[in-house]
């Protein structure tokens, strides 16, 4: 046995071992958090609820984009099946818009058949977790506590975690048609954009907004 054998691994084998299980930790984290992201993506929860949320999307000039069309029509058959009363649309709006995201999803539901008195259009916040803060706010106001949250499937879980860190009881019947689950391509982008920010979450409770702005200057 050699004399490096004898006295056990040296300052190198150690740093080694410690990136190793750094990195391994790192993988683990993300992978565990991606396969989260796609496990809630896939529930589809129609159980009673207070309300209904539906988290805004582009619009232009009124006019829902496909993707928050989508979203408006899980939402319309939520409430037609008698999950909520009352649908809350969420989301603000650019400096330039006529519309906010709520405004243009509550007139898309009226037209579709909800009741202008069922809905709440609460046009605060220009990203998830803004929007969810302000969506609690009037929760909190109407002594509501439960809201099964509407949205892409992989932004289920972030909007999910957001919500309950908010003080909602909160679950998730996201779409499951329209342009972002159309193609397994978009499908695993979207997975790992929303891996990224969720992660960006837990570690600062600040949306992944703030990050890129950041990044951008």
């Amino acid at each position: 046995m050699s004399a490096a054998e004898r006295t056990g691994p040296t300052g190198a084998n150690w740093a080694r071992r410690i990136v190793f299980g750094v990195v391994l930790g790192l993988v683990a984290l993300v992978g565990g958090t991606a396969f989260r992201v796609w496990q809630v993506a896939r529930d589809n929860d129609r159980d009673s609820a207070d309300v209904i949320v539906v988290l805004g999307a582009a619009q232009y000039n009124g006019k829902p984009s496909d993707i928050f069309t989508a979203r408006l029509e899980k939402a319309r058959q939520l409430y037609d099946e008698g999950v909520a009363k009352t649908v809350i649309t969420a989301g603000g709006k650019k400096a330039a818009d006529n519309f906010t995201e709520a405004q243009a999803g509550a007139r898309w539901l009226t037209g579709h058949g909800v009741p202008a008195s069922a809905t709440l259009p609460v046009g605060e916040g220009n990203d998830t977790l803004r929007s969810l803060r302000a969506v609690a706010d009037q929760v909190n106001a109407h002594g509501w506590r439960s809201a099964v949250l509407v949205s892409d499937p992989w932004h289920s879980f972030r909007s999910r975690t957001m919500a309950r860190d908010l003080g909602m009881d909160a679950w998730t019947a996201p779409t499951h048609s329209g342009p972002i689950v159309q193609e397994r391509a978009t499908q695993v982008r979207y997975i790992s954009r929303e891996t990224g920010a969720l992660l960006f979450y837990e570690l600062t409770k600040a949306p992944a907004d703030d990050l890129f702005a950041a990044m951008l200057g």
